[in-house]
């Protein structure tokens, strides 16, 4: 774990890893990290032979349960097409409609609204399918109690199966495999050196900083130059970013900048990835959120003249989009766009993983 970079408050600040997973558990997937380089190149290996057209039949007789605490539309259909594909069945649960709440934290006393303890629930799930996927919902009232990632941590330290993240408040892995695939399909295998250039783009509904934790990380790790911008008071969590610092020094072709503007940002850049994400320092004050976004929604929009600042700059984005707010109608119907590629690779990367987690059982 790389220490954090300041010592006023640790659980705050500090890395998010999955060391609170409890060491007996099988092999899941809470964070890329969780993936060694060899590991991560499997998958990516994998992904590569499935979106080629391979079919195998290697969950033929496995169940694989998905529990989504919110919504989702790409995680969700590309998960279940994956198992259908691989011969396996996905049982898919809703929050709500399907299932109950359940209560995470240990040695509570459960006078609230939730009926079941994760302990409880784990338990059970884990004797009928042979891996869980999850989407927890972040509480939204604290940032410094939701990036801890209690929810998805609980269900790893108490099932007896694989846990896979499908996104929770810090890090959605899952997207990073799909962007990792269209950078490596575009760029080719070796990204060091290549220059990604992250912005921030206005939103009224504006996603946690998930994807963008786990991208940063992503290119990082892959030796990739990042430039990232976004307005005042939209820094994104310091325990990430003392990581990604680490990260950023350990390669020479690579590193990270901050950029004072999404143009300042594009400058050179092989890729322009957007994303709307909330400002920490308001979450859990939706009001006082919705105001910020409001002013700062100019200089912030991609368009053409921003994308022709790069070298032949391509633009990633992971979805939903809203047009001519964050991204422009002919950018990203354009030849520039990567975005659906992007979407589509959900598929082989999720039945890449799903391979190299449960073919092995």
């Amino acid at each position: 774990m790389i220490p954090p970079s300041s010592p006023q408050d640790p659980s705050i600040i500090a890395p998010f890893s999955g060391a609170q997973t409890a060491s007996n558990s099988p092999a899941g997937l809470i964070r890329l990290n969780d993936l060694s380089d060899s590991r991560l190149s499997d998958v990516l290996d994998l992904s590569d032979r499935f979106k080629a057209g391979v079919r195998r039949p290697e969950l033929a007789g496995k169940s694989v349960g998905f529990l989504f605490f919110r919504g989702s539309l790409r995680t969700r259909t590309a998960f279940e097409v994956a198992v259908h594909q691989l011969g396996g069945q996905g049982v898919h649960m809703s929050a709500g409609s399907d299932f109950w709440e359940v209560e995470a934290r240990d040695g509570v006393v459960m006078d609230g609204t939730a009926p079941e303890h994760v302990r409880d629930a784990a338990a059970v799930m884990s004797t009928y399918c042979d891996a869980l996927a999850i989407r927890p919902r972040p509480a939204g009232n604290a940032w410094a109690v939701d990036r801890r990632d209690e929810g998805i941590h609980a269900w790893a330290r108490h099932a007896s199966v694989p846990i896979i993240n499908m996104e929770s408040a810090l890090g959605h892995p899952l997207q990073a495999l799909a962007d990792l695939m269209t950078l490596r399909e575009t760029f080719g295998k070796d990204l060091a050196g290549k220059r990604i250039a992250i912005v921030w783009t206005p939103s009224p509904t504006p996603a946690g900083p998930s994807v963008v934790h786990s991208m940063l990380l992503a290119a990082l790790r892959s030796g990739m130059q990042v430039s990232l911008a976004h307005p005042r008071g939209y820094e994104l969590d310091e325990g990430v970013m003392s990581e990604a610092r680490a990260l950023g020094a350990e390669h020479p072709s690579g590193g990270l900048e901050h950029a004072n503007t999404a143009r300042d940002a594009a400058k050179d850049a092989h890729v322009v990835y957007a994303r709307s994400w909330m400002s920490l320092e308001n979450y859990g004050n939706s009001t006082r959120a919705a105001s910020r976004v409001a002013t700062e929604r100019r200089d912030w929009l991609v368009d053409e003249s921003m994308m022709q600042l790069g070298k032949e700059a391509r633009l990633m984005h992971p979805m939903p989009i809203r047009r001519n707010l964050e991204v422009t109608d002919s950018v990203l119907d354009g030849p520039r766009s990567l975005v659906y590629q992007q979407a589509a690779n959900r598929l082989p990367t999720q039945k890449g993983l799903l391979s190299l987690l449960l073919r092995g059982q």
